[in-house]
């Protein structure tokens, strides 16, 4: 994404734009087919570039595995492979980064809640995916925007089953950027 602001801004609508006729049009579209019709996109918070954050890593080399409680359904097995530290707003904020256990090691899940989960946005909480260029190392900084926040497909449909956000992923921030609730 650009990283200039006006750029960085007109490329995540673009790609909003993109995700809302996906939603609108594709087969897979967790929209019921009845509801496509109807459809005239998704909500968002304006793009913001306060919660584009800088995140610090912490790897952990010997990842735990947990289970992820979800909305409908056993629970799903992940491996907590990193803590992203940044600061949103002035405070002092963690999340953990999971992947599943044979999951390639190119992106990092970061489901959360935080202040606005139930009222602004999702009551079960969003995600984010991280795309990664390589392998993560402890120290490292990557950037962590909030604005690419999204709703899981169980949002929108009761026949899709999601992983909820461990407690350990609430955040005692309000998160005012990408998907919310209409």
């Amino acid at each position: 994404m650009s990283d200039s602001p006006d750029g960085w801004a007109e490329q995540l609508r673009a790609n909003r734009a993109e995700k809302d006729r996906f939603f609108a049009e594709h087969r897979q579209s967790p929209i019921p087919p009845a509801e496509r019709d109807g459809f005239d996109g998704l909500a968002y918070f304006d793009p913001d570039p306060a919660y584009r954050v800088t995140a610090t890593v912490t790897v952990h080399e010997a990842p735990e595995t947990l289970d992820l409680e979800t909305t409908d359904g056993p629970p799903v097995r992940y491996e907590r492979v990193a803590t992203l530290s940044f600061a949103i707003d002035g405070t002092d904020c963690e999340l953990a980064g999971y992947r599943q256990p044979d999951e390639e090691a190119a992106t990092l899940f970061v489901p959360f809640r935080d202040k606005t989960t139930g009222q602004q946005t999702y009551g079960n909480g969003r995600y984010i995916e991280l795309e990664l260029d390589g392998a993560l190392t402890d120290g490292q900084e990557i950037p962590l925007d909030f604005n690419l926040a999204y709703a899981p497909f169980c949002a929108y449909s009761e026949t899709f089953s999601c992983p909820l956000p461990p407690e350990e992923n609430w955040l005692e921030v309000a998160v005012e950027a990408g998907e919310r609730s209409r």
